[in-house]
């Protein structure tokens, strides 16, 4: 079942987590991967301070993936996809496409719940939670 979460929400999802990656896509077609600590504006989250290969990735090719990785190893994912555009200062606004709380499936049944209640998506093999961006 998917929960709709508003995009206000996402920043609180956000807060549980010390920093992402930003995933781009390099012209060989390799992910490129880059530390980041995004905040959320005007409904769009924004980097700041990227370098020029990054820079590069996303100015050819604007479909990225941001994730925040588990401080916990049992804890979830925030997973980010969207459309990215450069401004002249380096600085990376995306629009968030979807969004997802991701964690291997866990047999334990007191497995920590997810930074946002809810019961996994459908269709999703492991421990999942869609954060509807609809606002």
């Amino acid at each position: 079942m998917s929960i709709p979460v508003e995009l206000a929400e996402l920043a609180d999802a956000m807060a549980v987590y010390r920093f992402a990656y930003l995933l781009s896509i390099a012209d060989d077609g390799r992910a490129h991967a880059v530390a980041v600590r995004p905040s959320l504006a005007e409904g769009s989250l924004v980097v700041a301070d990227l370098g020029r290969r990054t820079s590069a990735n996303v100015a050819a090719r604007p479909a990225v993936t941001v994730l925040w990785p588990p401080a916990d190893p049992a804890g979830y994912s925030l997973i980010v996809d969207g459309q990215a555009r450069i401004d002249g200062d380096g600085v990376v606004a995306i629009a968030p496409e979807r969004a997802v709380l991701h964690r291997p499936a866990q047999p334990a049944a007191d497995a920590p719940a997810p930074a946002v209640a809810g019961e996994p998506a459908p269709g999703c093999a492991s421990d999942c939670v869609e954060i509807s961006l609809t606002s």
